[in-house]
């Protein structure tokens, strides 16, 4: 496949009146580099990367193809980080989206196609123009625009091991003032995994240790349908009219087994019983949006409006059975049923202005949004011989929560010289949050003012160079399961709730990079600090003998800096090797639960490398390996773990080619967590149904010149 080409950060000279225009905000041009799939197009506030020649991208999901961005991580079950922090905002087109929202983001990720995304765009230190939604860095989900006369369209059939299966279907059309788009997926696929967990819970008084284990095992494939489209018109040459709408939709079924072996104090057995689960449910997702432009007749004025709606819905029915080996206190509980039902739905209205001021681009804006979210939960005791049902008043309950914000924001992009470039920015939030316990039937309200600046500089040393200096302050809002005080249940001995106390959590961050070619090699160097404040992260303790309680707290700080790098390049004509990663030193500061500060740290090394080589005209072969470092997670550390994905690509004509993917190759991995606090020592370790074989046809509707390639752009 042939590389396109992208414009990278070039700074004219300062242009009298004759000269072009300055440049839209974050669009600075760059020197000309060659972008292979996981090459990045060079922005002043950004980090681009191009997915469209990752092989794996016709039968792989939106999950998979995060996991192929350097410096994100994602795993098994859709948690995604970014540089070792989980705590990123995932948009589609720069909006926020309810799909991609608390608990419901792993099943979203994994039900888009891949192929319906036209590129990843990484904001580590975000601009003004972004909102605090999740707070953190970005990744931003561009979905693919054909903006070429005429039709295209790419139609892909694939199907995996142990009857696993995909389909997916998109396309464009542009005709006269009228341009389309649109797609359809469905999959059928999923992971089995097995867990393990060994636990000492520690007296703080006496030293004593209680000892208990727990196994399991998931099973059961789930299914996943998406469609989407757009439309838009031009309104004469200035003006132009957009809407869209997406609808996606998800079942979650599974077989469980658990076994739970516990001991006593004295270390004698105090109970051992296996809990079989069977669960169904589903996860439903819509979006609509209308958006318009204009264009001005002052020099490079626009004028842009863009209304989303977004909502979730996800539904949980679990019927659970206890089979007893041996329960000391004879309180068995043989039957029971637990179900859920949680509701989102976000609200964005957006408008922005921007044109060209003498030697500068001015760009202001404003923001009304509102987040609603419901939680409801049930929890039902059965009767072992009557099989009578009684709801479990102490576990059921209700929540909602409604987040009101409005903002405004301004930035002002400055060309000093042919060499240098400025961009700042200050964005002011006010968030209201209206919190409802409608069990206990009681309400709270909390309200803030927050003020965020930004800013970039970029130096453009050479034809082939370019430094970048920038600095963003951020606030992370809690969610609605943050904030939820309810506790539930997964299990007897494992039990979560939020925290209504929760404040917003703060982070200052710091970059310098370098954007520079070695020979034949591009090469990105980035140098980050960051440090986070009333940092909103996990804490664990017990609130019984048997049962732990993971909840949120404001109880630490963290500070993390390092060294990102991205390597690219070719050896001769047909193998092109691409590296990157990050090297890099965290620091976390929490409470014990005797009140004490206590710190932990880590130094780890996260690398990805990319080996494409193009073994004929017609046939590409491509390995990825990823290798994740430790991580700090609240009171305790993510172990190391590491991936090999092969793919395969054969060219049967211009049009249709037949694809392999191997995904984790050697069935490595896994997630593993280690805890060490003054009250708790666990280890759990779950393995995940790793090595994934799909083998498929993707067939390109139009698009191709007569003379068998593709069209640029296409």
């Amino acid at each position: 496949m042939p590389a396109a080409r992208t414009p990278a950060a070039r700074m004219p000279a300062l242009p009298p009146a004759a000269q072009p225009k300055p440049v839209p905000q974050g669009d600075l041009p760059a020197p000309s580099v060659t972008v292979e799939g996981e090459r990045p197009s060079k922005r002043i506030d950004r980090q681009v990367y191009d997915i469209k020649a990752d092989l794996s991208s016709g039968n792989s999901s939106a999950a998979d193809a995060l996991g192929n961005v350097p410096s994100v991580a994602v795993d098994p079950d859709g948690s995604v980080s970014l540089r070792g922090n989980s705590n990123v905002q995932i948009l589609i087109d720069g909006k926020p989206s309810a799909m991609l929202q608390g608990d419901n983001r792993g099943a979203a990720l994994a039900a888009m196609a891949a192929d319906d995304i036209e590129s990843v765009e990484v904001i580590n230190n975000p601009g003004a123009q972004f909102g605090n939604d999740g707070g953190g860095p970005i990744i931003n989900l561009v979905t693919r625009r054909n903006k070429r006369a005429g039709g295209m369209g790419v139609a892909s059939l694939n199907a995996g091991s142990k009857g696993r299966a995909n389909a997916a279907l998109s396309g464009s059309y542009n005709r006269g003032l009228f341009n389309f788009q649109g797609g359809i997926n469905a999959r059928h696929d999923g992971r089995d995994s097995t867990a393990t967990v060994a636990r000492e819970r520690i007296d703080p008084l006496s030293g004593a240790v209680r000892r208990s284990t727990q196994a399991s095992s998931g099973e059961g494939l789930n299914d996943a349908f998406g469609i989407n489209g757009g439309v838009g018109y031009n309104l004469g040459r200035r003006s132009k009219l957009a809407a869209t709408l997406a609808y996606s939709k998800r079942s979650n079924d599974q077989h469980g087994r658990d076994r739970y072996i516990n001991d006593n104090a004295a270390g004698a057995l105090d109970s051992d019983y296996l809990r079989t689960s069977e669960r169904n449910g589903s996860s439903e997702s819509g979006s609509w949006g209308v958006s318009g432009e204009h264009k001005g007749e002052a020099d490079g004025e626009l004028f842009k409006t863009d209304l989303r709606v977004s909502s979730s819905r996800n539904r949980n029915d679990s019927a659970y059975a206890n089979r007893y080996a041996y329960d000391s206190d004879g309180a068995q509980r043989a039957f029971s049923r637990q179900g859920s039902a949680n509701r989102n739905r976000i609200t964005d209205l957006t408008g922005d202005y921007e044109r060209a001021v003498d030697r500068a681009m001015l760009k202001l804006g404003y923001k009304l949004a509102r987040n609603e979210g419901k939680i409801d939960a049930r929890h039902v005791n059965i009767d072992a011989l009557t099989l009578e049902e009684t709801e479990n008043g102490a576990r059921s309950k209700r929540f909602e929560l409604d987040e009101t914000t409005a903002a405004l924001y301004g930035s002002w992009q400055w060309r000093l010289d042919e060499r240098w470039g400025v961009l700042g920015g200050l964005r002011a939030e006010y968030t209201r949050v209206d919190i409802r316990q409608l069990t206990a039937q009681s309400s709270a309200r909390n309200a803030y003012l927050s003020t965020i600046p930004s800013f970039f500089i970029s130096y453009k040393a050479s034809d082939q160079t370019t430094l970048r200096l920038s600095y963003a302050h951020r606030i992370q809002r809690p969610g609605a399961g943050d904030l939820n005080p309810f506790v539930v249940y997964r299990d007897e001995v494992n039990v979560s709730s939020g925290n209504p106390r929760l404040r917003p959590s703060e982070t200052d961050s710091i970059e310098l990079g370098l954007d520079t070619s070695l020979g034949p090699v591009d090469t990105n160097l980035r140098a980050f600090l960051r440090k986070e404040h009333d940092l909103i992260s996990e804490r664990r303790y017990f609130i019984g003998d048997k049962v732990l309680l993971t909840t949120r707290d404001n109880s630490g700080s963290r500070q993390s800096g390092g060294l990102e790098f991205s390597l690219s390049g070719k050896v001769g004509k047909t193998v092109s090797l691409s590296t990157s990663g990050n090297v890099g030193y965290s620091e976390q500061a929490y409470l014990n639960n005797s009140g004490s500060v206590a710190r932990r740290s880590a130094t780890s090394l996260n690398v990805r490398g990319r080996i494409d080589y193009q073994l004929s005209a017609a046939d590409q072969l491509q390995m990825v390996l990823n290798a994740q470092g430790k991580t700090l997670i609240g009171q305790g550390v993510r172990e190391p773990a590491s991936t090999v994905n092969l793919s395969y690509r054969h060219s049967l004509t211009p049009r249709l080619n037949v694809v392999l993917n191997v995904t984790d190759a050697f069935d490595s991995n896994k997630t593993a967590t280690r805890i060490d606090s003054d009250i708790l020592r666990e280890s759990s370790e779950r393995r995940y149904d790793g090595r994934l074989i799909y083998v498929g046809l993707s067939y390109r509707l139009g698009g191709v010149t007569p003379g068998g390639g593709r069209r640029p752009g296409a």
